[in-house]
């Protein structure tokens, strides 16, 4: 893998971003973390990352306000999003597609593996 890609994830469940952090490492990705959705944004735009895994609910500013905010910025709204969240509701489901992310993934319906996999895969 060209050591040179990048993921930015941003999530409030500290185990999850540590082991998905771990693992991107571990296939040569970089990666940046924030813990919520204000810190995330301002990480977003200073390091511009081939791509976005973003959580939806989160203190400060969630997933939404932060796609919202990115759509406001030249490199932002070509930024792959894959929203990473616990909520499959249709109205969720339907909020994050009329936002423009570019894939939805349940936490709970998904393995960490295919994450990676998935983020790889847009990579191409």
């Amino acid at each position: 893998m060209d050591s040179s890609k990048s993921v930015l994830i941003i999530d409030d469940e500290e185990s999850l971003v540590s082991v998905l952090s771990r693992k991107f490492n571990d296939e040569g990705i970089a990666t940046y973390t924030a813990l919520n959705g204000r810190d995330g944004l301002d990480l977003a735009l200073e390091k511009h990352p081939d791509i976005i895994l973003l959580d939806i609910m989160m203190p400060e500013m969630d997933g939404f306000d932060v796609m919202r905010n990115l759509q406001e910025d030249e490199w932002g709204k070509t930024v792959p999003i894959i929203l990473l969240t616990n909520s499959s509701s249709i109205d969720t489901v339907a909020k994050a597609v009329s936002s423009g992310m570019s894939e939805f993934l349940v936490k709970t319906d998904i393995r960490l593996d295919d994450v990676v996999k998935k983020v790889k895969s847009r990579f191409k």
